[in-house]
C-alpha cells in the first residue's frame, strides 16, 4: 500500500484527492437519474449506480446532498435510472451540469411511477426508494425495481474521468 500515515491505519484514511485518483481506476457505466417533483423535473448524471439484490430485484444510486435531484427523490420516494449509450456523451455532460435547463431539446415521456424517463437511452429502470442512508457528501437511495425497459446497444464507460467505449472481449 502507498501510506505511511500514523501507527494506527484504523485511524487514518486517504485524502479525498488519493481516493478520487485510486476509484477513477474504476470503469463504470453512465446514467442519468431523473425524478418529479411538484411539477418540475430534476435529473443528474452518475456513475455510482449499483445492483443490490435480484429477490427482490434491488438497486442502489449516490446522490450528492447538495442537489435538487436529491432532495426530490427524498420527497418524492421513486426515481429513474437512464444507462446511456455509446453515442449519448453529449447528454451525459448535459445533465452533469448544474442550474442549467437539462431536459431541453430531450425526448422524455412518463413512467408508471410518474418520474420522466428519457427515451431512446440503452435502458430505463423505474425505482421506489424502501431505504435512505447518508454516507459523507451524498444520500444513499435503496430501491426496488418497479419496472424496466431495454433497448438494443452498446453502454457509454466513464474511466478517470472521461467517457468512452466498451469494447467486448470472448470469455473463455
Amino acid at each position: 500500500m502507498n501510506s505511511s500515515k500514523g501507527s494506527n491505519p484504523l485511524n487514518n484514511l486517504v485524502s479525498s484527492e488519493e481516493f478520487k485518483n485510486a476509484i477513477g481506476h474504476f470503469a463504470s457505466g453512465v446514467s442519468i437519474i431523473t425524478v418529479r417533483n411538484r411539477e418540475v423535473n430534476f435529473g443528474i448524471t452518475a456513475s455510482a449506480v449499483s445492483s443490490v439484490s435480484l429477490e427482490p430485484p434491488m438497486l442502489l444510486v449516490c446522490v450528492n446532498k447538495k442537489t435538487g435531484t436529491c432532495h426530490a427523490i427524498s420527497e418524492v420516494g421513486s426515481f429513474t435510472v437512464n444507462l446511456l449509450n455509446e453515442g449519448q456523451k453529449e447528454l451525459g455532460l448535459q445533465f452533469s451540469k448544474a442550474n442549467t435547463d437539462k431536459f431541453k431539446g430531450v425526448d422524455v415521456s412518463y413512467g408508471e411511477l410518474g418520474n420522466p424517463v428519457l427515451n431512446n437511452t440503452l435502458a430505463q429502470i423505474e425505482c421506489r426508494v424502501v431505504e435512505e442512508v447518508t454516507g459523507g457528501t451524498h444520500s444513499i437511495f435503496l430501491a426496488e425495481v418497479h419496472q424496466t425497459n431495454i433497448n438494443s446497444g452498446d453502454p457509454l464507460v466513464y474511466y478517470r474521468g472521461m467517457f468512452g467505449q466498451f469494447n467486448q472481449a470472448k470469455l473463455i
